[in-house]
């Protein structure tokens, strides 16, 4: 199998193998849903795990950033970080001791509390490899899913797409960028964009179910926003429209794509949030988010199953091109 995501066909099989017989679990294993919920007294326990597997620094930091993303697009507040650190024969002290570090700034940056986890070194590793586990808490009344949308909603999209793909890229791949015209001053851009809009969405998702209206949320990661509308649409049962031209892209961005012929709607997409709210709630949640300071755009509307999911570019609406593998995987791999 290629590197990346399983393809959604297989994992769904996978899936369909695992024991669902507890009534306590209320949203489980499922394609296209960001965390599971658990029915745990007075309010709900959202649990998520996520491995950080492109980034060879950082990855600390990342773990934090991306698990706790994906408890805070199902309308939760994320409480409580553990972490499986496995090291390679080769690392020094200081390696492990930096990634601690990382962890440590991340949960206070955002208020949670690291709780436990394990740390080996591992035979046959070439870098550390960083497997995160993120619990969170909502009410009852609070819970937002991917599985929410309906036709005739709006779609909004946070940010701009594919910033965690342009730092990784300019962090792991700087002598092809350079080699290929990317400047130095925009090779040091692109890095800071992990920080500047940065990645994490729990301030977005926050302002965006505060306004209300908001039907379903999703944290597009690998695969890029194309796979994370695909995602949407296969948990909630819709079709999809999405507008090319209003898809928010940072010019650096497109910089860094065109430089590796990448394609930005399938790189990993961590920063940005998909969001499916009511059509008549649209310019409520945008003035919520622009409010709080997040850029937004509407970027398309759900349609019904039986329309597709779909993207118009020029005015001509074709099928809305699918990534096997996320672009960044694609690209390590033909590097090798």
């Amino acid at each position: 199998m290629k590197p990346g995501k399983l393809p959604p066909d297989l994992l769904s099989d996978l899936i369909a193998r695992l024991p669902r017989d507890d009534p306590r679990v209320l949203v489980g294993p499922r394609v296209g849903e960001d965390a599971a919920v658990l029915e745990f007294g007075e309010r709900l326990l959202v649990a998520k795990t996520d491995p950080i597997t492109f980034a060879t620094d950082l990855i600390g930091w990342y773990a934090v950033n991306v698990n706790a993303n994906d408890i805070a697009v199902m309308g939760a507040q994320p409480r409580w970080f553990m972490g499986a650190l496995l090291l390679p024969e080769s690392a020094e002290e200081e390696i492990a001791a930096s990634i601690f570090d990382q962890i440590a700034d991340a949960c206070r940056g955002l208020g949670v509390a690291a709780v436990g986890g394990h740390t080996e070194v591992t035979i046959g590793l070439d870098r550390p490899i960083l497997v995160g586990c993120m619990l969170g808490e909502v009410a009852r009344d609070g819970l937002v899913t991917s599985s929410g949308a309906r036709p005739g909603d709006v779609l909004i999209v946070t940010g701009g797409i594919a910033v965690e793909g342009t730092a990784l890229l300019a962090r792991e791949a700087a002598e092809e960028l350079s080699a290929r015209g990317i400047a130095p001053e925009e090779m040091e851009r692109a890095r800071g964009l992990l920080f500047d809009p940065g990645i994490s969405v729990v301030r977005a998702a926050r302002a965006a179910v505060e306004a209300g209206g908001v039907t379903a949320l999703h944290d597009p990661t690998e695969g890029g926003i194309a796979t994370g509308l695909r995602e949407m649409a296969e948990a909630s049962a819709v079709g999809l429209e999405a507008s090319a031209e209003a898809i928010p892209v940072l010019p650096l961005t497109r910089r860094v794509c065109e430089a590796l012929d990448l394609d930005p709607l399938g790189l990993i997409a961590s920063g940005a949030l998909l969001i499916a709210a009511r059509a008549e709630a649209q310019e409520r949640v945008l003035s919520a988010l622009r409010g709080a300071g997040i850029q937004a755009a509407a970027i398309g509307r759900v349609t019904p199953k039986s329309e597709g999911v779909n993207l118009t570019a020029g005015g001509v609406r074709r099928p809305l091109p699918v990534f096997a593998r996320d672009e960044i995987a694609r690209f390590f791999e033909e590097r090798e």
